[in-house]
């Protein structure tokens, strides 16, 4: 890579209320970012919509749709025309009865760059998505951009130190989460903080495990449960952009739509690599168990 700099965006947002709404403000934000000089801007994750997954209704598969289709014919328009790679995130419907929680790359250019479908699914109150999504069958292969080798994920993901490491291994040369994760509105407050400081810790153990950039976009506002049962979820906002050492970039607050801006120096991963070579030390000769769902 010749490039030494490059000026990123991470649009924070709430549900609008409608899909034309959220896609509104998403022009809004990207045309903003175009403005700002950024050159890469992440979404948050299933962004067209409410997180619709604190809840099981065979309804909401209606709000899935085909890649491509008509969400991304809006969104890649944009990014050619504000010469952006944007990455998106939707609910997509492969097939009757097949969906898939999936980030689509564009290249500065309507085309699709690239997908990645979420591989970690999971199934517990308040993130029903078992219900809705098939996991990811394209592994975790990063997506080249003229920015770029993105490697890509998605909210469950980034629990995942597997994951961030096979996108590395693979050549990618950030790693990105579009995100939707919150509080339980009843959880007492120190609760609410442990969550909340883990999920910044854990990513940043990938980003310096590593020796990458590192781009997590969160949604913000509260959604309340449509089936009245759960207490609704206060998502956390809190995006941020961390350096190959884990350094904070920029952060987002905790309850604001915003358009978070950083500069990162793609530069650093090749000098804190040579100065912490996790990648040389590793002892691929030792890790078979790894395979396995636990060693009884």
């Amino acid at each position: 890579m010749t490039r030494h700099t490059l000026k990123v965006a991470l649009l924070q947002e709430t549900d609008r209320g409608s899909r034309d709404a959220n896609l509104d403000a998403i022009e809004t934000g990207l045309r903003a970012a175009a403005t700002a000089g950024a050159e890469l801007v992440l979404l948050q994750e299933l962004h067209n919509g409410p997180y619709f997954c604190q809840h099981e209704s065979v309804d909401v598969f209606d709000q899935a749709e085909s890649i491509p289709g008509p969400g991304t014919a809006r969104i890649g328009k944009l990014a050619e025309e504000l010469e952006l790679v944007v990455v998106a995130s939707l609910f997509e419907r492969r097939a009757a009865g097949l969906y898939h929680n999936t980030a689509v790359v564009f290249d500065c250019s309507a085309t699709i760059a690239g997908i990645y479908r979420k591989m970690h699914i999971p199934d517990d109150p308040a993130f029903y998505e078992k219900f809705y999504f098939t996991p990811g069958d394209l592994g975790f292969e990063p997506i080249d951009t003229s920015v770029g080798r993105l490697g890509v994920l998605v909210c469950w993901d980034q629990w995942y130190p597997e994951a961030a490491r096979l996108m590395a291994l693979a050549g990618a040369e950030l790693l990105l989460y579009p995100t939707a994760i919150g509080w339980d509105p009843n959880d007492a407050q120190a609760e609410k903080d442990r969550q909340r400081d883990a999920w910044i810790t854990v990513q940043r153990g990938h980003a310096i495990a590593n020796g990458l950039p590192l781009l997590a976009c969160n949604r913000t506002g509260f959604e309340a449960d449509p089936s009245e049962v759960g207490a609704g979820i206060q998502f956390w906002g809190s995006s941020f952009v961390a350096g190959p050492q884990g350094e904070f970039l920029a952060q987002a607050g905790t309850d604001a739509r915003g358009l978070l801006l950083a500069e990162v120096d793609l530069a650093r991963s090749e000098q804190v690599r040579r100065i912490w070579p996790f990648l040389r030390d590793r002892r691929i000769d030792a890790y078979a168990d790894l395979l396995k769902r636990y060693r009884d």
